[in-house]
């Protein structure tokens, strides 16, 4: 079946594998960068004299600093999960994306993806990366002088979610089957003079889900 004959992202099973691999490297990380602190904090102490330890400090603490920033992968990585148990695949052609800074978004933003709204499709709603973590992949594709066969690697996109509240996603694999380079988006746009999102559509149905992946802020 295709991704997008599931009734949730996460019935796909190359998905459920994908995210494993995320999840695994996560882990990696973290054991790693945890155990060369470690390792370099026993050498020094076991091994060598007092007057090595200026040489070993700016290692210790970066390998300390990798482990700790290692650790906050962790609970974007559920959110992902909850957004694949709640949500179904989409794959759309041709998504406007960009690396400015939207004036309509609030916060931090590090890239974002124009996605139509469920309610209206004609109306498109931007959804952005919040964090610079692990956007590098990402931004050298959303580039305006990117390569035309980095860009080509983008002008598919798998999308799981709901643009006015959170949403994930991804690129396909070179054979179109499963998804790579998972990534969370979320919905920033303020909302002034009294909008809400039943404004856009937004049904109680559509709350309940965004309740399901933890925004707050969707409630009736």
């Amino acid at each position: 079946m295709n991704s997008v004959d599931y009734a949730t992202a996460w019935d796909h099973p190359l998905t459920r594998r994908a995210w494993v691999g995320h999840m695994a490297m996560n882990i990696a990380g973290l054991v790693g960068w945890f155990g060369t602190w470690i390792g370099l904090l026993a050498v020094l102490v076991g091994f060598l004299s007092p007057g090595f330890t200026f040489l070993f400090v700016p290692f210790l603490l970066y390998s300390l600093y990798r482990a700790v920033l290692q650790l906050r992968y962790f609970p974007a990585a559920l959110r992902m999960q909850c957004i694949l148990r709640t949500y179904p695949w989409q794959v759309l052609r041709e998504v406007p994306a960009g690396l400015t800074k939207r004036p309509d978004v609030l916060g931090r933003q590090y890239g974002w993806f124009e996605l139509p709204n469920p309610a209206r499709p004609e109306e498109r709603l931007p959804l952005v990366f919040p964090r610079h973590l692990r956007t590098e992949w990402w931004s050298r594709r959303m580039a305006p002088r990117a390569k035309p066969e980095l860009k080509a690697e983008i002008e598919v996109v798998w999308f799981a979610g709901d643009p006015r509240f959170i949403g994930l996603i991804a690129a396909p694999t070179p054979n179109g089957q499963a998804p790579r380079r998972l990534h969370v988006l979320q919905q920033q746009m303020g909302m002034e003079g009294g909008r809400s999102f039943e404004d856009w559509g937004a049904t109680p149905e559509d709350y309940e889900r965004g309740r399901r992946v933890g925004i707050h802020p969707a409630q009736p």
